[in-house]
C-alpha cells in the first residue's frame, strides 16, 4: 500500500473513532435527563409478558427508561449481584423463603407510603407479614400475582357420572369411593418427584393448621407433632385412591395421565394446568378447594404469592421507581401479565379468573386464602423428601416417627432463627 493510501486509511479510522465518540457523547447527553430503572424478575417463563410491559412503559414515559430482565437462574444471579453490591432497583420474586432471607438481610426499602398497597387483597399482605422472621414495621413488597392449589378435576367425567363437588372431608372420602366403584381411578399423584408431595400436604395443612404455625413453633408455643397430626393422617388416607406405586411416576407422568383421563382428579396447583393442556388442549378442567375439614366454613384456599415486587434499599431515584410500581399496578398492565401467565391478581378488583379455577372463585373473591406452608420451610430441611419417606412407611407408628422427625429437623435447620425469635420476644417482654 502506498504512503498516501496508509495516511488516507488512518484518517478514515480517526474519523470513525471521533465519530463514535461524538455520537456516544450525544447519546449520553440525551439520556442524562432520563432516569434509568432496572428490574430483575425470577420468572423466565414470563419474558414475553414483561417485554410487552416494558415496551408499553417506555412508550408512555419520556423521563424514565425501564429495563426488565427475566434470566434463567435469576435467584443465583441476584444473590451474586448482592454479594458484589451491584443492586438492581426492583426485583420480582415469589412470596417464599428467599423473600424472608432478603428481608432479614435488610436489603429492601420500606414502601409503606405507596398508595397501591391499599389496593392489595388483605390475605396477601398478611402472607408477607407472616414471612417475616421477626415482626417488622412497614411493608417491603407489592404482591402482584398469585397461584392456587387444591384439586383439579375432569369436568366432563364429573358431568357424565353426576358426581357432586365435595365440601367436607367426609364428602371427599365418599366421592373417592364412589369414583372407585365406577372402575375409575380417583386420584393421581406422581410422587417420584418429591416436591409433588408438598401439593396435597399444603392444600390440607392450610385448612387444618394455623397459617403462622411455623412462627408459633419458633416461639415454643406449640410443636409440629401437635399441629400437623391431622394433616399427616389425612394425606396418608389419600393413598388407597391413587395410582399403584405413585413413587414410580413423575410430575410429567401425572400431568399426562390426568390429561388422558386416567384419573378423575389431580391434587396439584394451578401451575400444572399449562402442562396438562399441552397434552390435551381440549380437556375441560375445573377445580375445588381441598375439603380438609368437617365443615365447609373451616376450609381455606391454598393460595400463595407467585410474584411480588421489592425495591432495593439503596436506590437513588425513588420517585422513578415508585412510578414504575404505579404503572405495574394499573389494571390494564396486570391484565397483560394474567393473560400470558394465568393465575390470580393480588390486587382487589374485577380481574379475570381462569376458567379452570371457577370452583375456587368464591374463595378468591371473599379473600378466604392462606399461604403454602412450605414457603416457611428452609430448603435444606427437604420436607418434601421427609413426606415421601413417611408415605412409604407402612408401620403403625409412621405418623409419630414422621412428626417427631419434623420437630427435630426443624430445630436443627432453624437454630439461629429460633434464637433470634426468642431474643426478640424477650426484648419485647423487657420493654413492657
Amino acid at each position: 500500500m502506498s504512503k498516501k493510501g496508509i495516511v488516507r486509511n488512518i484518517s478514515l479510522m480517526l474519523a470513525a473513532v471521533l465519530g463514535t465518540v461524538n455520537f456516544g457523547g450525544c447519546g449520553e447527553e440525551a439520556s442524562s435527563d432520563r432516569a434509568e430503572v432496572e428490574m430483575v424478575c425470577y420468572k423466565p417463563e414470563a419474558v414475553k409478558a414483561f417485554e410487552k410491559i416494558e415496551a408499553r412503559f417506555n412508550e408512555t414515559h419520556d423521563d424514565i427508561h425501564l429495563t426488565i430482565s427475566s434470566p434463567n437462574e435469576a435467584m443465583t444471579i441476584l444473590k451474586t449481584r448482592f454479594i458484589r453490591e451491584d443492586y438492581p432497583d426492583i426485583i420480582g420474586i415469589g412470596g417464599d423463603s428467599n423473600y424472608s432471607n432478603f428481608l432479614d438481610a435488610d436489603l429492601f426499602l420500606d414502601i409503606s407510603e405507596l398508595e397501591e398497597l391499599e389496593q392489595v387483597k388483605k390475605s396477601y399482605l398478611q402472607m408477607d407479614k407472616e414471612l417475616e422472621f421477626v415482626p417488622q414495621e412497614g411493608a417491603y413488597a407489592l404482591p402482584y400475582a398469585a397461584n392456587a392449589a387444591g384439586v383439579l378435576y375432569n369436568k366432563e367425567m364429573f358431568q357424565k357420572y353426576g358426581w357432586e363437588i365435595p365440601e367436607t372431608w367426609e364428602e371427599f372420602m365418599t366421592l373417592c369411593n364412589e369414583i372407585q366403584s365406577c372402575g375409575i381411578q380417583p386420584l393421581y399423584f406422581g410422587f417420584k418427584d418429591t416436591w409433588t408431595c408438598l401439593a396435597p400436604w399444603n392444600a390440607l395443612a392450610v385448612g387444618l393448621a394455623d397459617s403462622d404455625i411455623c412462627s408459633q413453633v419458633n416461639r415454643e408455643e406449640t410443636t409440629f407433632k401437635e399441629a400437623y397430626r391431622e394433616t399427616a393422617e389425612k394425606i396418608k388416607a389419600l393413598l388407597p385412591y391413587a395410582e399403584e406405586n405413585p413413587y414410580a411416576y413423575s410430575y410429567n407422568d401425572a400431568c399426562t395421565a390426568f390429561a388422558r383421563g386416567e384419573s378423575a382428579m389431580y391434587p396439584i396447583g394451578s401451575y400444572a394446568i399449562p402442562q396438562i393442556k399441552s397434552v390435551n388442549p381440549d380437556m375441560k378442567i375445573d377445580s375445588f378447594v381441598f375439603p380438609a375439614n368437617d365443615s365447609e366454613k373451616e376450609n381455606v384456599l391454598n393460595s400463595g404469592i407467585d410474584l411480588q415486587f421489592c425495591v432495593m434499599k439503596n436506590i437513588e431515584q425513588k420517585e422513578a421507581v415508585y412510578e414504575v410500581l404505579r404503572f405495574l399496578y394499573e389494571d390494564e398492565v396486570i391484565q397483560i401479565y394474567l393473560e400470558d401467565q394465568g393465575g390470580i391478581a393480588c390486587k382487589e378488583g374485577d380481574f379475570s379468573i381462569p376458567s379452570e379455577l371457577t370452583g375456587m372463585r368464591e374463595y378468591i373473591r371473599n379473600d378466604r386464602m392462606a399461604d403454602f406452608q412450605d414457603h416457611h420451610y428452609p430448603s435444606e430441611m427437604s420436607v418434601d423428601a421427609m413426606i415421601q419417606t413417611y408415605l412409604l412407611d407402612e408401620s403403625d407408628n409412621s405418623a409419630d416417627k414422621f412428626l417427631k422427625r419434623f420437630d427435630t429437623e426443624w430445630k436443627r435447620y432453624n437454630r439461629d432463627l429460633i434464637r433470634k425469635v426468642q431474643e426478640y420476644e424477650k426484648g419485647m417482654e423487657d420493654a413492657q
